[in-house]
């Protein structure tokens, strides 16, 4: 009897980390603006619908490097800004002008730990 209860234990929280997957790529795709996560060795891990779009070679994008996407000065930057947020930093703003304001932010577990980043979009400043 234990067994059964231990396997229905496991399939019930199996079903629900499927549905809280499920469900935050239904938010995140939500959003109009590109989402992309990339973790601390630069692998791109998820791309909401609008940055699919957004990025010229779309989902293919997933499992490579963003530092392959980027020149040498940018690859630079995102380096530095990935190791502020690992020494507490949150967000840092790395994209001012009139089509876009665009923020690197950092994403952490539940003991602090940055698990990677992503850019978030938003209007330019006025």
């Amino acid at each position: 009897m234990g067994e059964v209860l231990r396997m229905r234990r496991a399939e019930r929280e199996e079903m629900i980390e499927m549905i809280d997957t499920t469900l935050m790529a239904a938010i995140l795709d939500s959003l109009k603006d590109p989402l992309l996560f990339a973790d601390t060795e630069h692998t791109i891990r998820y791309m909401n619908r609008a940055a699919i779009a957004h990025y010229d070679e779309g989902e293919s994008l997933i499992g490579r490097s963003l530092l392959d996407c980027h020149n040498e000065q940018s690859q630079q930057k995102i380096i530095e800004i990935l190791a502020t947020m690992q020494a507490g930093e949150e967000e840092r703003l790395i994209t001012d002008n009139e089509e876009h304001r665009i923020c690197m932010r950092a994403v952490r577990g539940a003991d602090g730990q940055v698990l990677g980043y992503y850019e978030r979009y938003e209007p330019p400043a006025k």
